[in-house]
């Protein structure tokens, strides 16, 4: 059995007794989940992911281990994205607190069968045709810029959105959530309940943001097991997350502004990656890409706190 056969072994085993500790002893059915239980899961997570890292880097040396932490920091990152889109979508179809927990859980696990599939296309595409690269290297360029001058009062409606118009074309809906069912019989027909609509959402909406975090992943390591592993982590960490920053992912107002610049960042360094090589090593690059996400994400974080401090101290002194 060669080394990357034992990773992606390690890998499956640790991934199947983690989700079977988190659902029987962190999660319970029908369960409200606390700040309290929230931090624990996401310690969980996070500290299992890198104590991969810290695998990876015994097993597969130290450059693939520091793209696989980079990938994820970049996944992590961009995940408090999906996180605020997940709430808007949570109060659209008024689901019951007592129901997160189990509908987050199936909508994240049917979002990561989705990135499985499209990250095979997308690595098997780019390693038949190496110029797709460039193309996502203009494409996270875009992305970054229009991220970057958002307007912030610009208002995501998930009853608006494509994802909803199609599934009302598709199958047979119903306006309540069926006490917990996902599909009940009304007037002698079988419907979908708003938790049913709110799961296949969920995972189209992760979807939706995997066409912006995978192809930079993909700027960061073309590694197939770098770039699997380092998703699916920080995907199955969004439920614990969820739970924590709900009521504190608002504050960050300029995260936004801090993820776009790493996304430029990472995709004028795919257009640029010839001439990036010429001057500048493999591993120096991981470091480099490593110390930017870091830089970005944090300082964007302690700016938004900064900033809110700020300007509650100035209205707080014209009041006075």
């Amino acid at each position: 059995m060669s080394k990357q056969e034992i990773t992606y072994l390690v890998f499956g085993i640790v991934l199947v007794l983690a989700l079977i500790f988190d659902l029987g002893l962190l999660s319970k059915k029908g369960k409200v989940v606390t700040i309290k239980q929230a931090l624990w899961q996401t310690l969980f997570w996070v500290g299992l992911a890198l104590a991969f890292f810290v695998f990876m880097w015994v097993e597969e040396g130290q450059s693939l281990a520091l793209q696989y932490l980079s990938g994820y920091l970049m996944e992590w990152s961009l995940s408090i994205d999906n996180i605020f889109v997940f709430i808007l979508i949570f109060s659209a179809f008024s689901v019951k607190e007592k129901y997160y927990s189990r509908v987050l859980l199936i909508g994240i696990l049917m979002a990561i069968v989705f990135r499985v599939i499209f990250i095979s296309v997308g690595v098997a595409l780019v390693e038949r045709f190496h110029w797709v690269l460039y193309i996502f290297g203009v494409f996270l360029v875009y992305t970054g810029f229009k991220m970057f001058t958002a307007d912030e009062e610009e208002q995501f409606d998930p009853q608006k959105s494509k994802i909803y118009s199609m599934l009302k074309k598709i199958i047979p809906l119903t306006n309540h959530d069926g006490e917990g069912k996902f599909r009940i019989k009304e007037n002698g027909k079988k419907v979908y309940t708003t938790l049913a609509v709110v799961i296949l959402m969920l995972a189209g909406i992760d979807l939706v943001f995997a066409l912006d975090s995978i192809p930079a992943v993909m700027g960061i390591s073309q590694n197939k097991m770098v770039i699997y592993t380092s998703n699916i982590f920080a995907v199955l960490g969004l439920r614990s997350l969820f739970f924590l920053l709900r009521g504190a992912v608002s504050k960050f107002d300029y995260l936004q502004q801090g993820i776009a610049i790493v996304l430029v960042f990472i995709g004028i360094k795919m257009l640029a990656e010839k001439w990036v090589n010429q001057w500048v090593g493999k591993n120096e690059q991981v470091f480099i890409s490593l110390g930017v996400i870091m830089v970005c994400i944090a300082g964007s974080m302690f700016y938004s706190i900064f900033m809110d401090k700020k300007n509650a101290k100035n209205e707080n002194e014209a009041q006075q």
